[in-house]
């Protein structure tokens, strides 16, 4: 602005000060917290709990890791030994895996005759150590053989059926096609670099195959995707979360902006023992009306973040909001990282002492957890919400920090909603958590292909999102799937 058009009031100018260095505040905090999520560390605990566990650790005597190493015991323990011995450590051997195929190497001697006198030489006994060695994955190829029969006295010809095979004409076979997914969507790999893996070990199978592939493998697993879809909305609560995804926009040169959905249900941290399933749903847009499809016939509890599109689903009464603590923390903590300040520090302590209850009573029964959370966390949250409307009134409304506290008190209802049922959770970490395979492979494959490549990635990744807890078994299960189906 120039100085002419600068009014001549000084308190006016003031005013216009003040809201500039707001401003700038304001972006310096933004510029931050964004250079974080891109570079710093993702864990959001404080460098002051960290210590506070090693002070507690500080009891504990200093040894080397018990898997790896072993002490030696001194050979005389007597009273005049000096305290301050050193204790000799050694590597203890390592122990492979019973089950791994092993090939034995005998390095035996080629003289049979002593080579000092000329002596027969008898067995004494063998020193045994392994190691482990890599055999890269191989193909193999099933020659299917038909033999053909003739009857000799009507000329009838008899004939096995072809087998069925998982992509009607295809030649791939269903560890094949197993691989391929598994390769995609649990390790993350893109389809061209598997191109040049299956390159090096002598197949050629362009990347269109490959993805021909995966889409046909999504159409097989999509009846069990929706039987998880089903037995996600059969839980009386259900965490979601959405991701964007980059779509490839043909035409226009760019990608446009997709969403994949999640829809988690794990009531484990409540004492419950059914299994906890996740259920991905893509759209093309992050419309209200995409949540409102996927979770049509649920009810019952709906733990997220406080997306407005969420909203038209608590109108109707049947689905309850609950709120996510981590969300309101990560506020205060945002502004404590940037400009340390004893108002977001104490925040961070109050909100750490409701998550301190949490971790006491994380797999106890609903009513346990429900009357620990009235008897001890009611107090601090009511304490908590004064002393956040307090603070309010002194701070600029303009500044980060009356933007955190209102945050927090605008969606209090949802946030201390847990405290009352024993069912919900402080937080809404568990559909996070979900989110993160799917960040892992956007970052290598950098965008879906088009709508049906997101819906085949949502299919895909509920399966093994679900069956990750037997990770080491994703590839046989995907297999054996593949045959059935």
């Amino acid at each position: 602005m120039p100085a002419t058009a600068l009014p001549n009031d000084i308190d006016t100018l003031k005013r216009m000060l003040v809201s500039r260095d707001e401003t700038i505040a304001k972006l310096v905090a933004e510029i931050a917290r964004l250079k974080r999520w891109q570079y710093g560390r993702s864990s959001e605990r404080m460098s002051e709990l960290m210590d506070q566990l090693q002070l507690a650790l500080g009891d504990l005597p200093e040894t080397a890791d018990e898997s790896l190493l072993v002490a030696e015991a001194p050979a005389d323990t007597s009273p005049t030994q000096p305290s301050n011995n050193i204790t000799v450590l050694r590597r203890r051997p390592r122990a492979f895996p019973t089950h791994l195929p092993r090939e034995t190497i005998v390095h035996a001697p080629t003289a049979c005759g002593c080579p000092h006198c000329g002596g027969q030489l008898r067995t004494l006994g063998e020193d045994i150590s392994e190691t482990l060695d890599y055999v890269p994955g191989y193909f193999k190829v099933h020659r299917h053989v038909r033999p053909k029969l003739a009857c000799r006295t009507c000329s009838h010809i008899e004939q096995v059926p072809a087998p069925s095979r998982p992509i009607t004409r295809g030649m791939a076979d269903a560890g094949l096609l197993a691989q391929v997914v598994v390769a995609k969507y649990a390790d993350h790999t893109p389809l061209y670099p598997q191109e040049q893996i299956y390159r090096r070990a002598g197949v050629q199978l362009e990347r269109a195959t490959l993805a021909a592939w995966v889409r046909e493998s999504s159409c097989l697993l999509e009846p069990l995707s929706n039987a998880l879809g089903r037995y996600v909305r059969q839980a009386e609560k259900i965490h979601t979360d959405d991701t964007p995804v980059p779509v490839l926009d043909p035409g226009r040169g760019k990608t446009r902006t997709g969403r994949l959905w999640t829809y988690v249900r794990d009531d484990r941290p409540a004492g419950s023992r059914a299994p906890p399933a996740v259920w991905y749903q893509y759209s093309p847009d992050r419309k209200s009306e995409r949540p409102q499809k996927h979770l049509q016939g649920f009810s019952g509890i709906l733990q997220a973040d406080a997306y407005i599109g969420y909203g038209a689903l608590y109108r109707g009464g049947q689905i309850v909001e609950a709120g996510c603590w981590a969300h309101a923390r990560r506020k205060f903590y945002d502004l404590f990282k940037h400009e340390p300040s004893p108002i977001a520090q104490e925040a961070l302590a109050r909100i750490g002492a409701l998550y301190a209850i949490e971790r006491e009573i994380r797999g106890c029964a609903v009513a346990l957890r429900q009357s620990a959370r009235q008897q001890q966390a009611a107090l601090l949250l009511v304490s908590l919400k004064d002393w956040l409307e307090q603070v309010l009134a002194t701070v600029s409304v303009k500044s980060e920090l009356a933007k955190a506290i209102k945050y927090t008190l605008g969606h209090w209802a949802a946030l201390t909603r847990y405290c009352d049922d024993g069912r919900i959770e402080i937080d809404n970490n568990t559909a996070e958590r979900s989110i993160r395979p799917l960040v892992l492979g956007r970052r290598n494959y950098l965008f879906a292909g088009s709508d049906g490549g997101g819906h085949s990635a949502a299919v895909i990744y509920s399966l093994i999102s679900t069956a990750r807890g037997g990770a080491d078994k994703i590839l046989d299960y995907l297999g054996v799937v593949h045959v059935f189906v």
